[in-house]
């Protein structure tokens, strides 16, 4: 089956995901800033179309401690949800970290604690390197 939402309107969302591709977006930051440059697309259309990304594995969708609402990350890398992630608690930015002694932790969890770990979903909060000189 064709993909019917393939529409200038998504072509437009998704750019945006890719240029903010550090940051942790909602659907209504979408919406706000399409509002902003005079761009109607409607709250269907964003959170429809969020959503079959998601399923494609293009963007992931998680919950970020202090926001009552979903967001969304594109995922440059189609390996993402095989390694740890770090977040800017001043700037927000999300720093991808590929840590050979992060799994080495995950498999003393998994062996010593009969615990596995969800990558995709563990974030360590912290402050990032330019925050920190400023």
């Amino acid at each position: 089956m064709k993909n019917r939402y393939n529409t200038k309107q998504r072509e437009k969302i998704l750019t945006y995901l890719k240029e903010n591709q550090d940051s942790n977006i909602t659907a209504d930051e979408i919406l706000q800033y399409f509002k902003s440059i005079n761009e109607n697309i409607g709250k269907a259309t964003v959170y429809r179309f969020l959503n079959d990304l998601v399923k494609q594995n293009i963007i992931k969708k998680y919950m970020v401690e202090g926001r009552n609402c979903s967001c969304y990350q594109y995922i440059e890398d189609e390996n993402c949800n095989e390694h740890y992630h770090l977040k800017c608690e001043k700037c927000n930015k999300i720093i991808h970290l590929e840590c050979d002694e992060l799994k080495e932790i995950q498999k003393h969890i998994s062996k010593e604690h009969d615990f596995e770990l969800d990558s995709i979903k563990t974030v360590l909060y912290g402050i990032c390197k330019e925050c920190r000189k400023k």
